[in-house]
């Protein structure tokens, strides 16, 4: 089965270029050891290399991990760059990113925060 990333409460980026060449268990290892984050939690994990233009996501699926790979044809992923950071998204900054905009959109309308008028 896919993932249906609509229905994942947490995901992460890891910023900066992740070795593409690592599987299922060397990201694990990353989110674990690195970041003191839990993998087996109902979190998506998502990785690219340095060219941009592949990523993987990685998903605790309840009985086993599940470990996507997409490797674009024509252009690139905004990806940040900043080094040594793992950073939650919203989904609709994922479907940003996955469509090659930035994450950060400076023009779009931010959804007001509970007790903002208080």
């Amino acid at each position: 089965m896919l993932i249906d990333y609509s229905k994942v409460k947490q995901i992460y980026i890891v910023c900066g270029k992740t070795d593409m060449r690592k599987s299922i268990d060397g990201l694990a290892s990353i989110i674990q050891d690195h970041y003191n984050i839990d993998v087996f939690g109902n979190g998506l994990f998502l990785f690219c290399g340095g060219s941009r233009n592949k990523y993987k996501a990685l998903y605790w699926e309840g009985d086993g991990f599940i470990l996507l790979y997409k490797r674009l044809e024509n252009g690139v992923i905004q990806w940040p760059r900043t080094k040594e950071e793992v950073r939650m998204i919203t989904q609709q900054e994922l479907r940003w990113l996955l469509e090659g905009l930035k994450m950060d959109q400076p023009k779009a309308i931010k959804k007001v925060k509970s007790g903002y008028f208080n």
